[in-house]
């Protein structure tokens, strides 16, 4: 009899503590955006996290799985420095190439622009949709956005060898 009861506290401790060891997780991605990016978390709610960066209007971290970065500018032709922090934030997201994630923003978003539809691409680790604007939804204000999220079936954990 002991056994089962024992069994169940042992259940309804680990459920118990699944929040907040995704709440750790999402703690530890959001300082690794931080340290990576150089942004600031101008707020954190559940699996959502807001930051502000120099370089875009928005950017937030959505930490369920798939975890996935939303970096938005209200210019339609943003400054390099947009596409830089793409890259960045990819880098912090999914451990991929700095430059090559940039070039890669950079290269959906002139598609996009010529398209007038969002374009999507990846890089070996990550992938990515960007858009122009005009929008309707929530970020109708921002002319360009690009998302970031992890390849399917990639570990960001590097194997020795």
């Amino acid at each position: 009899m002991r056994l089962p009861i024992l069994a169940a506290l042992a259940g309804a401790l680990v459920l118990a503590a699944a929040p907040a060891l995704a709440a750790d997780a999402c703690d530890a991605l959001a300082a690794k955006v931080i340290r990576i990016t150089g942004a600031s978390l101008a707020g954190r709610e559940g699996p959502f996290a807001v930051f502000r960066a120099q370089d875009a209007e928005r950017m937030s971290l959505d930490c369920r799985a798939p975890a996935r970065i939303t970096i938005a500018s209200r210019d339609r032709e943003p400054p390099r420095a947009y596409f830089t922090l793409v890259g960045l934030a990819a880098r912090a997201l999914t451990g991929t190439d700095v430059p090559g994630a940039e070039v890669l923003a950079l290269n959906l978003h002139q598609d996009s622009l010529l398209a007038d539809a969002p374009q999507r691409g990846g890089t070996a680790r990550a992938l990515m949709l960007c858009e122009t604007g005009p929008r309707t939804d929530g970020l109708r204000d921002d002319l360009t956005v690009c998302r970031v999220a992890p390849r399917a079936g990639v570990s960001r954990i590097r194997r020795a060898g």
